[in-house]
């Protein structure tokens, strides 16, 4: 799936279209995805601010997604854990940027290319139109090589 496509389809998501979540960005290259979130009657809480529960979300599938798509089908990739702190009430517009260099993904193939798991974390500032950061989600993905894919051991090693 090209990159224009799932960024339509994700948007008609019912998770993300009924809180109003938006992606707005995503790189052919599936390396960076910029998201945002915008202060509707439907999606704030009780004192009128983001509700928290939006505000996670719109950080949920992201990591997954670029690294299913950019390390390709040899790959598991699970979310594993996550957690947000809150740091000051966001109203109006609210954006969250993912990004995934090279030395991050070098990384995860190093670690993983003999089959075993690695848990690679990412941390998303969640920030308000001036810039302050009203929320972070650290995210812990499960990442690890199809055994198909693996490398074989050699026969002596193998034992």
């Amino acid at each position: 799936m090209n990159a224009r496509l799932l960024r339509h389809l994700i948007n008609g998501w019912p998770p993300f279209l009924l809180t109003g979540i938006h992606a707005t960005r995503i790189t052919d290259d599936f390396r960076e995805v910029d998201v945002e979130l915008r202060l509707r009657w439907y999606n704030r809480n009780y004192v009128g601010t983001h509700f928290g529960g939006s505000l996670f979300a719109m950080t949920d599938p992201w990591y997954m997604l670029m690294l299913m798509h950019v390390l390709g089908r040899d790959y598991y990739v699970w979310d594993q854990a996550a957690g947000i702190d809150f740091l000051a009430p966001g109203r109006g517009v609210v954006t969250a940027r993912f990004r995934l260099d090279q030395a991050t993904l070098d990384d995860i193939r190093t670690r993983t290319d003999g089959g075993e798991k690695y848990l690679p974390q990412f941390r998303i500032d969640i920030v308000d139109a001036s810039g302050e950061v009203v929320a972070r989600v650290n995210k812990t993905l499960y990442v690890r090589k199809k055994p198909k894919a693996r490398e074989p051991l050699p026969k002596a090693a193998a034992g």
